[in-house]
């Protein structure tokens, strides 16, 4: 992912913290300038989450078996038809948005591809919920091998992997409420500190605004890295800072709490740049960044299947098929 913070509010918000004599811990690894508080666990009752958490788990893996998954790659290419021949088969109408982009290192045509998976497609009213499902060319934040091998199970198979067992309850949804999934290609296709992200967001939002399709998207719900086995999901500052935004984090933040999912901590805490950022800006959506990101696998080899959890994307599954289910009684 190629998430990031904005150190400078931090930094100031650390030194208030430190004029009311509050101890804060010293930056680590992963550059977080606030001490993980102690973890807050909901309970998931498995008669009433119809969303399947070890399914969910066993496609996360499925996906990491696949290898790393950059852009142009054949993990990339494998990781496409699976997902394709996964979706299709469940009912969707699956298309992919295909456009080229040029390799940073040796400026060869890189051919890449969003996946549009549309639910209800003759539905005027849509939502979108999206990740990104590429795969960062190196776990450049590894203290041990930065040029290793990276194969994203949190950051790039999380998101991914939810929505697959989401499009599983997809027939249950009135089908009057439209549900786009998008999996956004080459948000982090960098390797180098000046190389650009969110190229398939960009791409998307900008078809979007060029090509404007029948339908107006009511919402969008950016998934990243929702699988970490010791989740918290604190609102994030970008949108949080959205006027047209804010009802929805208050619609999504309160589900949870109805649910009794209390790893949806009800403040911000990161302002971070992401997908929802191209959605917002270019193509107008009210957008929400829902994220993990106090993960200490972030851009490391460590970010495998190990450091997730079956309970973990349980629960945010949870929230967004029930979030899914109150928009749609909202027609």
């Amino acid at each position: 992912m190629a998430k990031y913070i904005n150190k400078p509010a931090i930094l100031t918000a650390l030194a208030v913290l430190a004029v009311v004599g509050v101890c804060i811990a010293q930056f680590g690894l992963n550059g977080h300038a606030e001490e993980r508080e102690a973890p807050r666990r909901g309970t998931v009752p498995n008669a009433e989450n119809p969303f399947d958490g070890a399914r969910s788990y066993g496609y996360l893996k499925a996906i990491c078996e696949l290898g790393p998954r950059v852009s142009g790659s054949p993990g990339m290419s494998a990781q496409q038809e699976m997902l394709t021949q996964h979706f299709t088969k469940l009912g969707a109408k699956v298309t992919p948005q295909r456009f080229r982009y040029r390799h940073p290192q040796d400026g060869s045509a890189v051919e890449m591809a969003n996946l549009i998976i549309e639910w209800n497609p003759e539905a005027k009213d849509r939502v979108l919920l999206c990740a990104h499902y590429d795969t960062r060319p190196y776990p450049d934040r590894d203290p041990q091998n930065p040029q290793g091998e990276f194969i994203g199970a949190n950051d790039g198979g999380s998101g991914v992997a939810l929505m697959m067992e989401l499009g599983n309850l997809m027939s249950r949804l009135d089908p009057k409420l439209g549900v786009d999934f998008v999996l956004f290609d080459a948000e982090e296709f960098v390797f180098g500190p000046n190389d650009r992200y969110f190229l398939g967001s960009e791409y998307f939002a900008r078809q979007y605004v060029a090509e404007p399709p029948a339908h107006k998207y009511r919402w969008a719900v950016l998934l990243d890295m929702v699988g970490d086995a010791d989740l918290e999901i604190f609102q994030e500052r970008n949108s949080l800072s959205w006027r047209e935004s804010r009802p929805l984090i208050k619609e999504i933040w309160q589900t949870a709490a109805r649910l009794g999912i209390d790893e949806f901590v009800d403040r911000p805490k990161y302002e971070i740049q992401d997908d929802h950022l191209r959605l917002y800006y270019t193509a107008k959506i009210p957008s929400v960044d829902v994220i993990d990101f106090d993960y200490p696998a972030w851009h490391t080899e460590a970010d495998r299947p190990e450091a997730c959890s079956a309970e973990s994307l349980a629960k945010v599954g949870w929230v967004m098929h029930e979030w899914l289910k109150s928009t749609a009684s909202q027609q």
